[in-house]
């Protein structure tokens, strides 16, 4: 098989179902029948580029599978100038002597390696995204040949491991949404191919907040309402395309948690069902399941004020009771969580809940 064969193999292999981390076995254990070696790795760089996350390896021991996920394989790849080469990279091509790179001289010789090749992965537009790295036990095993169908290789098999075209998937289940972000384990956030970010969407905001406490409460796709710092135009036709953003978080897949906590996807909303903004803040406190004394104390509002808002929302989401509108406020996602209630600049009269 030449390499254009090879190449199309390993192009359909990296579309095939799955996460990032199966494409990598799938794609790292084919690998091992044109490219022969005894140990090899594909590992992603982190969010906060201090380290890079094995997907999947075969063939090292502990202390050198702890070295490619320390920030150690990341002064090395500087060194040799790896995450800015598209080509692969034998031990022996090296400017730099291997006695002076820390992975070599104090983990892979003493596990009994004896060579080596690498090639960056990188996105389409050109983002250094991780390392496929390969070794072998016998020194000149890996030909030219060989290093160069590997460097070949490297771009259908960063295509298959790339997380962020799998986030990227997962975000397509939800129709209608406008803007997107995927939150990191720190807390930062990274753009998600194919949408925009958004205002409410920045690190350290609240929507973010209260998205990832939704989904600690279980579930992998929960769904609430973020009123907008300043309501326009269809605010006074009482619709909630000026009011309200409609949020959907979603857990990221197992395999790729390291990288990735949730996407969090913004949108329009399509139907408030008549509830007013208070009305939906009390459903966000209802949802908790808050009593009506605990409802008037967050909201400042009087008990009276609060039971007439319950039998409102009861009303209009045709709710038997209490707990049923509640129920149904969950499962439709009409609510405010208390994280992201904007206090009103006036009081509504007491006794007399908004429309």
């Amino acid at each position: 098989m030449g390499p254009a064969e090879i190449l199309r193999e390993f192009t359909r292999l990296a579309a095939e179902p799955g996460g990032p981390a199966v494409r990598a076995e799938a794609l790292l254990s084919r690998l091992q029948q044109v490219v022969p070696f005894d140990a090899g790795a594909i590992s992603l760089l982190s969010p906060d580029q201090d380290a890079h996350a094995t997907l999947f390896g075969s063939g090292y021991d502990e202390r050198v599978r702890d070295y490619l996920d320390s920030p150690a394989l990341l002064a090395d790849l500087e060194l040799v100038g790896l995450r800015r080469s598209h080509r692969a990279v034998r031990l022996g091509d090296l400017l730099v002597p291997p006695s002076e790179l820390v992975g070599w001289a104090e983990y892979l010789e003493p596990a009994g390696f004896r060579d080596g090749v690498a090639a960056g992965l990188f996105t389409a537009e050109g983002h250094y995204l991780g390392l496929l790295g390969l070794n072998t036990e016998a020194a000149g095993r890996i030909t030219d040949t060989a290093r160069d169908l590997l460097g070949l290789l490297a771009t259908p098999i960063a295509t298959g491991v790339d997380p962020w075209r799998s986030l990227a998937a997962v975000a397509r289940v939800v129709d209608h949404a406008t803007a997107g972000t995927v939150l990191t384990p720190s807390g930062a956030v990274q753009p998600l191919p194919g949408l925009p970010g958004h205002r409410l969407l920045t690190p350290g905001s609240g929507v973010l907040s209260a998205a990832t406490a939704q989904l600690a409460d279980g579930g992998s796709l929960v769904s609430f309402l973020a009123p907008l710092p300043v309501a326009t135009g269809a605010a006074a036709a009482g619709d909630g395309a000026g009011t309200h953003l409609r949020i959907t978080a979603l857990a990221v897949p197992p395999d790729v948690r390291r990288l990735a906590t949730a996407v969090v996807l913004a949108g329009p909303v399509a139907e408030l069902h008549g509830l007013s903004a208070q009305e939906l803040q009390v459903l966000g406190l209802l949802v908790t399941g808050a009593s009506n004394e605990r409802i008037a104390a967050a909201l400042g509002i009087t008990r009276r004020t609060v039971d007439g808002h319950v039998d409102h929302v009861r009303a209009k989401l045709a709710a038997r009771s209490r707990t049923a509108a509640a129920a149904r406020a969950l499962r439709l996602g009409l609510f405010v969580p208390p994280a992201l209630f904007v206090r009103r600049s006036a009081r509504v009269p007491e006794g007399r809940p908004p429309p």
